[in-house]
């Protein structure tokens, strides 16, 4: 894959998924939050198999990669936004983005290493570093004047967001193998398509007001925001980070971390009239240098291997 793709999917990703906080956020406050996320990732997913099967590739895998099928779908999916939806109703919304987002790039780059499917490199290790820094100086003031549950219901929280940052990286460093053999695209689709149903299911089950939901009385701001998550968020977002993860590990392509929060801000200030401060500007600056030296350098494991499945 060209370098040139490569940092054009990289931004597209990191426009995408800075702008859909603003979607999820419109959608939770009127549809129960694993519902509304399960039922956009089966849309999506059915999406991606239908297309994956048109394009002559098997809806299915080998048998023999059907168990980290599984494992990539429980830590990518289901682990990761059944407590992330869960805590972010204890935990500020500054908090949650620390959390979250500083983490997601040290345990990409620590797990990938522990996998060797990555290698730390001193200056890959300093854009993390930079990068935190900047997240901190744009999300810190918001996390420190923010008003959670408290006590142990805030604590609770902030280990659960803390927990899916975690299953989220360990999920994508291990679907780099699977991504040598089958395309983005259909690993993709089935991963969404299981871990949608399987959200969908603990939703009906215990989630309440999901049965009552399922009428479909959303109102029209919870349904835009829906369908963009699922054309933008799920269809094309998802599937460019996994090639990206193919082609340069999940470490670098995790640097989104350091750049989309940016366009969430900027996005804040256009939509909502927000305000930013110098501080807020010094950070975002920060978070783009991490992010250009996480960057750099390549993975210490090919990309490609012969009979992978073509793009």
């Amino acid at each position: 894959m060209k370098i040139e793709r490569a940092h054009i999917l990289f931004a597209v990703i990191c426009v995408v998924w800075g702008t859909t906080w603003i979607a999820a956020k419109i959608g939770i406050s009127a549809v129960p939050p694993l519902l509304f996320v399960g039922t956009r990732f089966v849309l999506a997913g059915a999406v991606l198999m239908l297309f994956t099967r048109a394009n002559g590739a098997p809806l299915l895998p080998a048998r023999a990669d059907l168990p980290r099928f599984g494992i990539v779908t429980l830590l990518m999916v289901i682990g990761t936004y059944a407590p992330l939806f869960w805590g972010a109703k204890f935990v500020s919304s500054g908090l949650a983005s620390i959390l979250n987002l500083a983490f997601m790039p040290v345990a990409l780059l620590l797990i990938g290493t522990a996998l060797r499917e990555d290698r730390i490199t001193p200056i890959r290790g300093l854009g993390v570093a930079i990068g935190i820094a900047g997240l901190l100086l744009l999300f810190g003031p918001k996390a420190m004047s923010g008003h959670g549950a408290g006590g142990s219901m805030e604590l609770a929280g902030s280990l659960a967001i803390v927990a899916s940052a975690l299953l989220y990286s360990c999920g994508s460093v291990m679907a780099r193998p699977l991504l040598r053999r089958y395309s983005p695209v259909q690993v993709s689709g089935l991963t969404t398509t299981l871990g949608g149903l399987a959200l969908l299911a603990i939703s009906l089950a215990f989630e309440p007001g999901a049965i009552a939901a399922l009428d479909g009385q959303w109102g029209a701001p919870a349904w835009a925001g829906w369908w963009f998550l699922v054309l933008f968020g799920s269809l094309a977002a998802y599937p460019a980070y996994l090639l990206l993860v193919r082609e340069w590990g999940a470490a670098r392509a995790g640097a989104y971390a350091f750049v989309s929060p940016i366009f969430a801000v900027l996005l804040g200030i256009i939509v909502f009239g927000e305000h930013a401060t110098l501080t807020d500007a010094l950070g975002m600056l920060t978070m783009l240098a991490g992010a250009f030296l996480s960057l750099r350098g390549e993975a210490s494991v090919p990309a490609r291997l012969p009979g992978r499945v073509a793009d």
